[in-house]
């Protein structure tokens, strides 16, 4: 209904309802990705809890960046994930946290992931029911196929710069763009870099805006789908999230910069600027 080149990306609240029980309903792993009092407090039937906040990288050579996947590809098998069963990821509203789980199953390269538009608030005003039930997360020994065209690390970041088929896209807050807002050794942005914010992803209602909006948007920015997009953020989490809207138009050449803001600002040899406020 939103006009996305990629609408199976995401589920409705009513479209997820049926498949949960009922006639409809199908395999499916459903991951609640808020914080752990949340979840506590009430989640959807048989979602199962997975926290994924604070678990970073900030180092994108290939040692390190090998062993935080593997640690990430563990944390996903044992919390249920398989390559066979769909998958449905949410949070608060179509947020941050979900984005970085579906990120990391794109990854992963596994076959059918999806962020439940709107997320649990969504799930609510549409007055379908809500537990505090749990039970534990089905066994798996899931491994992940590597899907590299999704990530780029910091020398991948270097060479897209100046290029004319490629922009990189900063979606974190004015004050950090700008570096007025310092949270790493350095402040400032990558050089060149478009700035939008995540939130303008967003519509009021917490849900991923349609696709005409979404597009006018980045494409008035130079943010063109025959260029290669790179994003980045803090930590990989806003990053995301606008990988996915990206994904959702149907963008065909999209990497998040999985180290962000905090290896790039703490690395003195890699080139920054201070742009102006928007």
């Amino acid at each position: 209904m939103k006009g996305y080149a990629n609408p199976h990306l995401v589920v409705s609240p009513r479209e997820l309802a049926p498949m949960l029980g009922g006639v409809g309903a199908i395999p499916l792993l459903l991951l609640d990705l808020r914080p752990p009092e949340a979840y506590a407090a009430g989640h959807i039937p048989g979602a199962i809890h997975l926290d994924l906040w604070g678990v970073s990288l900030i180092d994108t050579d290939p040692a390190p960046l090998k062993a935080f996947m593997w640690m990430i590809e563990h944390v996903l098998a044992v919390h249920g994930v398989d390559s066979a069963t769909p998958i449905v990821v949410y949070d608060e509203q179509s947020g941050v946290r979900a984005a970085r789980a579906f990120w990391f199953l794109e990854y992963f390269g596994h076959p059918s992931v999806r962020l439940l538009d709107g997320g649990f608030n969504a799930w609510i005003a549409a007055g379908l029911p809500v537990t505090r039930d749990a039970g534990p997360p089905p066994a798996s020994d899931w491994t992940g196929a590597r899907e590299a065209h999704t990530l780029a690390t910091w020398k991948e970041v270097t060479t897209a710069l100046g290029r004319g088929d490629a922009v990189v896209l900063d979606t974190r807050t004015d004050g950090e763009y700008t570096g007025t807002t310092v949270r790493a050794r350095r402040g400032g942005a990558v050089p060149g870099a478009v700035h939008i914010e995540w939130t303008r992803n967003l519509s009021p209602s917490g849900d991923y805006k349609p696709a005409a909006e979404l597009k006018e948007m980045y494409e008035e920015a130079g943010v063109t789908p025959d260029r290669e997009v790179i994003t980045y953020c803090q930590g990989g989490y806003r990053a995301a999230h606008s990988y996915l809207a990206l994904r959702l138009l149907g963008y065909p050449r999209v990497r998040m910069y999985i180290g962000s803001w905090k290896e790039w600002g703490d690395r003195e040899d890699l080139p920054i600027e201070l742009p102006k406020q928007n």
